[in-house]
């Protein structure tokens, strides 16, 4: 089943939104270099001409779903860090709604998360930085815990890399056939990220 098209509720026109679905469901079942822009648009009930409408390649349909789905991962990070709340509080959120959604949209985060290599030199280079704000929130929430004597771990940026690991992996083996379902499994992951720091609860 296609990805609905409210993943992307700030691109317009509807077409373009439809074409990004549609390639995200023809580069989960092919891959990204198997995919021909006429698999795109006739997925999207396109004519293969419409596609360059509103995108100049496959590449470029790419690089939009890659990019709103990282722009997506930092303002979910960078909200849950800034909320009220104690460090560690607020590091599950972070990690619950992180995991969940990368299970309740696995079909588009496999995508996000796994075709970065295919990306053009200067569009990885918009993704990666994203991707590095994204890297520095969660550190620096850990380095807050940990000043805040809330968090014992040792080390703050291996720490930040496996959190953002063990939930970015979940778009890898998720299936609507999985159990637990995502709510129940981002609270679990937030319970093991949780342990990971050494959390000090009173």
């Amino acid at each position: 089943m296609t990805e609905p098209v409210d993943l992307w509720p700030d691109v317009r026109p509807d077409a373009a939104k439809r074409l990004m679905a549609a390639a995200v469901e023809a580069f989960a079942e092919r891959g990204f270099h198997a995919t021909t822009t006429r698999d795109i648009a006739t997925a999207a009930g396109m004519s293969p001409a419409a596609l360059y409408v509103h995108f100049p390649s496959k590449a470029a349909v790419l690089f939009a779903i890659s990019r709103s789905g990282h722009e997506r991962a930092l303002n979910m990070v960078t909200a849950a860090a800034g909320a009220p709340g104690d460090p560690l509080t607020r590091m599950r959120a972070l990690v619950a709604g992180f995991t969940t959604w990368h299970a309740t949209r696995h079909r588009v985060a496999r995508i996000v998360q796994y075709e970065l290599h295919a990306l053009r030199p200067a569009d990885f280079e918009v993704v990666a930085d994203l991707r590095r704000r994204t890297e520095r929130t969660v550190r620096d929430l850990i380095a807050e815990g940990v000043a805040a004597s809330a968090f014992t771990v040792a080390d703050t940026p291996t720490a930040a890399r496996a959190i953002l690991s063990l939930c970015v992996d979940v778009a890898r083996w998720y299936t609507p056939e999985s159990k637990p379902d995502p709510t129940e499994l981002g609270a679990r992951y937030a319970d093991l990220v949780a342990a990971m720091l050494g959390a000090v609860t009173a």
